[in-house]
C-alpha cells in the first residue's frame, strides 16, 4: 500500500508542471517573446541607431558651416598729449565651405550609406542567431518531454510488474527472488524518470532564460515534435548560401568599405577649392580724458575663394593610397576564405542532415517493431511463457529504441535548422 501511495505522488508531481500550465506556447510565440527581450538586441538596434545618424550629407561635409563670433577690445593709452581709452566691439557671422575636393563629400556619404547597411546586417545576424537558439532551446523541452513520458512508461510497467510479483509471493506462486528483482528494476526505473523530471524542468529554465522571462514560468507547449521532412539538393543550398547568407552578405558590404577607402585616398590627389564669406560689424568708442566720447560704426563684407593643391608631403598621399589598396586585397582573400569555409561546412551540415534523416525514419520503423515486441512479451509473461529477465531485457530494449527515436528527431530538427540558417532562410521561415 505504502508503495502505491509513493508511486501515486511521483505521477502527481510529475504532472503538476502540466497542470498549472496556463499559457500556450507556440515556436512562433516564443521566438516572438524572446526578439522582444532580449538585451543584446536591443543594444544591437541602438547601434543600428547611431548608424542611421551618421549616414547624412551633412556628417558627410556637402553643407557650408556658419559661425558666429563676437569680440570685445578695450584699450587704455596714456600719453604726453592727452590720455583717452578705445573700445571696440565687433560682431561677425562668417561662412565657410569646401566647393570640391576631390569627390570625397560623395564618397563618405556612400561610405555611411554602407556602414548603415553593415549594421542592419549584423542586426539580422544577431536576431538569426537567437532564433536558433530559441528554436533548439524549445525543441530540447519538447525532447525532454518525450524523453520523460518514455521514462514514466517504463516506470509504469515495472511497478504494475512489481505489485504483480508481491502478489504472486502472497499466493505462493513468486518467491522471495522475483520480488527482489522486480522492486529492483522498479527503483531503477523510478530513478531515471526522476532524473529526466530534473532534466525537463531545467531544459525549461534554459528556455524561459532565452526568452528574458521569469524562470518559473510554465507553458502547455503547443508545437508537436515532429520533424520537417524535406529533401534538399546540394546545388540548390550553395547556391541560396552563396546568395542570401547574411554573414557572407556583410562580410561583401566590407569588401565595399575597403574600396571606399581606396576611392578616399584617391581624393587627396586633386585640389581643394574653398568659399569663405562673411561679415563684420565694427562699433567704435574714443574717449579723451575732459572730452565727450565719439563713436563710429562701419560694416565689412568679404567673398574669397581659395584653390589649395598639395604637391608634396613626403608621399604621404602615395603610402596611404599603397596601404588602402593592400586592405582592399586582403578584404578580398577573406572574403574567399569565408566562402570556402561556409561551402565547406554546409557540404558537412548536408550529409549530416541526410544521414540523420535516414536514422529517424529507420527510428521510426525500429520503434514499430519495439513497441509490438513490448506488448507481446508482457501478455508471454503474464501467461507464464517467457521468464522476468526475458521481460525485463525487452522493457529496456524498448527504452533505448524510443529515447533514440525521440533523440533521432531533435537531430534532424537541429540540422535542418543549421541548414536553413546558412541558407539565408530562417528569417523568412
Amino acid at each position: 500500500m505504502i508503495k502505491k501511495v509513493s508511486l501515486l505522488i511521483i505521477f502527481i508531481l510529475s504532472g503538476q508542471l502540466f497542470v498549472h500550465a496556463q499559457e500556450k506556447l507556440s515556436l512562433s510565440k516564443a521566438i516572438e517573446i524572446g526578439l522582444e527581450n532580449n538585451y543584446q538586441l536591443k543594444i544591437v538596434r541602438k547601434s543600428e541607431e547611431v548608424s542611421e545618424l551618421n549616414s547624412s550629407w551633412g556628417n558627410a561635409g556637402r553643407y557650408p558651416s556658419i559661425e558666429f563670433n563676437l569680440s570685445n577690445q578695450n584699450t587704455k593709452d596714456y600719453n604726453e598729449d592727452a590720455d583717452y581709452s578705445l573700445r571696440y566691439i565687433i560682431p561677425s557671422l562668417d561662412v565657410s565651405w569646401t566647393l570640391f575636393d576631390g569627390f570625397a563629400v560623395q564618397i563618405r556619404k556612400d561610405k555611411y550609406d554602407d556602414l548603415a547597411q553593415l549594421s542592419k546586417g549584423n542586426t539580422v545576424i544577431a536576431i538569426e542567431n537567437k532564433i536558433e537558439l530559441i528554436i533548439l532551446a524549445y525543441y530540447k523541452v519538447l525532447l525532454e518531454k518525450e524523453r520523460l513520458q518514455v521514462a514514466e512508461k517504463i516506470m509504469s510497467l515495472s511497478s504494475d510488474r512489481y505489485e504483480k510479483v508481491k502478489v504472486g509471493k502472497e499466493l505462493g506462486s513468486s518467491v522471495t527472488f522475483d520480488v527482489l528483482q522486480a522492486q529492483n528494476a522498479w527503483l531503477q526505473d523510478r530513478s531515471s524518470f526522476l532524473i529526466e523530471k530534473v532534466d525537463f524542468n531545467n531544459s525549461v529554465r534554459d528556455l524561459n532564460f532565452l526568452l528574458g522571462v521569469k524562470e518559473s514560468n510554465t507553458y502547455a507547449f503547443a508545437d508537436e515534435f515532429i520533424p520537417v521532412d524535406e529533401k534538399f539538393q546540394m546545388d540548390e543550398l550553395l547556391d541560396k548560401m552563396l546568395s542570401e547568407n547574411n554573414t557572407l552578405k556583410n562580410r561583401y558590404i566590407q569588401e565595399v568599405l575597403l574600396k571606399r577607402d581606396v576611392d578616399l585616398a584617391r581624393s587627396n590627389y586633386y585640389p581643394q577649392i574653398s568659399l569663405g564669406a562673411g561679415v563684420q560689424h565694427y562699433s567704435t568708442r574714443l574717449k579723451y580724458d575732459g572730452l565727450s566720447a565719439t563713436n563710429s560704426n562701419s560694416h565689412d563684407f568679404y567673398a574669397n575663394v581659395s584653390l589649395s593643391f598639395m604637391i608634396f608631403n613626403g608621399n604621404s598621399n602615395r603610402r596611404a593610397m599603397q596601404i588602402a589598396k593592400i586592405q582592399e586585397e586582403i578584404g578580398k582573400v577573406e572574403t574567399e576564405d569565408m566562402k570556402h569555409s561556409l561551402t565547406n561546412l554546409l557540404a558537412q551540415q548536408f550529409e549530416l542532415y541526410e544521414v540523420r534523416r535516414e536514422l529517424y525514419l529507420l527510428a521510426q520503423e525500429n520503434l514499430v517493431a519495439a513497441e509490438l515486441n513490448l506488448k507481446i512479451s508482457k501478455d508471454k509473461y503474464e501467461s507464464g511463457s517467457i521468464n522476468s529477465f526475458n521481460y525485463r531485457d525487452i522493457q529496456i530494449t524498448y527504452q533505448n529504441v524510443a529515447l533514440a527515436r525521440v533523440n533521432a528527431i531533435f537531430n534532424l530538427i537541429e540540422s535542418r535548422t543549421a541548414l536553413v540558417r546558412m541558407t539565408g532562410g530562417i528569417l523568412t521561415e
